[in-house]
């Protein structure tokens, strides 16, 4: 007779088997809660670990705790950050300028006269060589015509149906889709640790409190932009506010500080911007007292986005760069700091 056919024996045998398979069960539970605890205490999952994520955590970790000679105080902690091309992308072109260009088209009906008139008549006509040499000029009066003469409802209105429908030429993607994933987690790790979080970009303020609210979790009332004037007045027994044609603050460059202090009242201790357009608003931003951070994003991804800085006509990166290496600002390496760059390659 076998021994296996001993029941007693069988039996033990049996149990010791499922013994084993419950232990298993148990040890892959275990690691895959590990697993998942490790990526739920890590609050920049997609930032490569490194000097750069090692230094932003090491600024935020000083100025939050308790009896650290760093420590600031909540209401003092204030994050300031440029739009295009820190937290969203900028190239080919500025994406208000795409805006732009879709509201001529889309206006054209009302104004047959564009059609033989710069710049409309190479703006409906996707001339981006005859719309370059119409020059600043030019610009202006696309922007001035699809920006003003309306309320700023109606505005809102076109930009959240733009943002909704419109898509990048080159990614093919909504260009809401086209924001910085790390950008992102860092929004919610500062917010995450008490800190109050802004937008202070040289884009026109009303075209980003249409729709950043929704996708960056930062209310109107914390976005900075460029402004124009605005006038009050009754229509069919309602009031409105009218956009009007003319500039009240360019918030780019020199006015960046200008924009914070008129809306803020306060230096911020945290900034990061992208481009010479930020350079005074990180200046200001390191000259208050205590700690301070000034980060850079450096554009180094051919491959998965662009690259580009000292020599772009969009978001060129020159003079800053030189004082972020000389003060020892972050610059963020787009393609060695960053894992993914875009939320929909987020594993």
């Amino acid at each position: 007779m076998q021994v296996s056919s001993v029941p007693g024996v069988a039996r033990a045998g049996e149990n010791r088997r499922h013994t084993r398979s419950w232990v298993w069960l148990c040890l892959l539970a275990l690691f895959a809660w590990a697993n998942v605890s490790l990526a739920a205490q890590d609050p920049l999952p997609s930032w490569n670990d490194g000097s750069t994520k090692q230094q932003i955590e090491n600024f935020v970790h000083k100025v939050t705790t308790t009896g650290s000679p760093d420590f600031v105080a909540p209401e003092k902690r204030i994050a300031v950050f440029d739009n295009d091309g820190t937290l969203w992308a900028e190239q080919p072109e500025y994406f208000e300028g795409f805006f732009a260009l879709d509201q001529v088209k889309a206006m054209a009906p009302q104004h047959p006269e564009w059609k033989t008139t710069e710049p409309f008549k190479s703006a409906l006509a996707g001339d981006m060589k005859g719309l370059a040499a119409t020059g600043e000029k030019g610009a202006l009066e696309l922007v001035v015509a699809t920006h003003s003469g309306m309320t700023t409802d109606e505005f809102a209105r076109n930009v959240n149906q733009w943002v909704s429908t419109a898509r990048h030429p080159k990614t093919h993607r909504v260009f809401t889709e086209m924001v910085y994933q790390p950008m992102l987690e860092l929004l919610h790790y500062l917010r995450d640790n008490g800190f109050k979080t802004y937008i202070v970009s040289g884009g026109g303020q009303d075209f980003m409190r249409a729709w950043v609210p929704a996708v960056y979790g930062i209310p109107p009332e914390q976005i900075v932009g460029s402004q124009g004037e605005l006038k009050y007045e009754m229509q069919n027994g309602a009031p409105v506010l009218v956009k009007l044609p003319t500039v009240a603050l360019v918030n780019d460059g020199p006015g960046k500080p200008v924009g914070i202090q008129r809306a803020l009242g306060v230096k911020p201790i945290f900034a990061f911007g992208n481009s010479d357009g930020d350079q005074q608003m990180l200046e200001w931003t390191v000259s208050g007292d205590g700690a301070r951070f000034a980060g850079i994003v450096h554009h180094t991804d051919a491959a998965r986005e662009w690259s580009y800085d000292r020599n772009s006509s969009i978001g060129k990166l020159d003079k800053a760069l030189d004082e972020a290496t000389a003060k020892g600002w972050t610059v963020v390496d787009m393609k060695n700091d960053w894992k993914v760059i875009y939320p929909a390659e987020k594993q």
